[in-house]
């Protein structure tokens, strides 16, 4: 099965070489923009079939896999931070509360389009200010949903977490391979 990532995310590649898949790269920029007229869980399901879509007509009859990730609390969907302040105000606002982490997961095979969410839950520990800044100070927050990597030394921000962890990550991996399973078998 010739499989194309349509993302450009090194986590997702990292997490999908893990599953113990050969892939391709194909990302493209998509309008990433919030519609307001939609939830979060339609947003994120909308960006990861927008993603996943984009020219998928060049490789019609290979896999083509798009996924986006948000971290949303009380409904308000927190992307990447745009700068330090924001990081901090991110961080600060998700301080000792729990917050989901939404990923939009798209396959597109021949005609057949899978598109769901994964949800997962992660509480944070009560943060000092120091805490934030020591952390905004790694720069690993900078290219990650909600500002930090669980993954990375972000995990130390984090008191608990239930659901997958690869989907807090970026890559709801154990839907995915449900759906590969599923896609193989029609193939065969």
């Amino acid at each position: 099965m010739e499989i194309i990532l349509k993302s450009n995310s090194p986590r997702r590649k990292e997490l999908l070489k893990e599953m113990g898949y050969d892939f391709i790269v194909k990302a493209y920029d998509i309008d990433e923009t919030m519609d307001n007229n939609l939830t979060p869980y339609e947003n994120v399901k909308r960006l990861g079939y927008l993603k996943c879509n984009i020219n998928s007509d060049l490789d019609y009859g290979k896999v083509l896999i798009g996924c986006d990730t948000i971290v949303v609390l009380d409904n308000k969907i927190y992307g990447k931070p745009k700068d330090r302040v924001d990081c901090f105000n991110m961080l600060k606002s998700l301080s000792g509360k729990t917050h989901m982490v939404m990923s939009g997961l798209c396959v597109i095979y021949k005609d057949k389009i899978y598109n769901d969410v994964e949800i997962s839950y992660v509480t944070f520990k009560e943060l000092k200010d120091k805490d934030i800044n020591d952390y905004i100070n790694t720069n690993e927050p900078f290219d990650k949903a909600g500002g930090y990597a669980i993954q990375g030394i972000g995990k130390k921000l984090v008191k608990e977490y239930k659901g997958s962890l690869n989907n807090i990550i970026g890559l709801p991996t154990e839907m995915l391979e449900k759906i590969l399973g599923e896609i193989n078998g029609i193939q065969n």
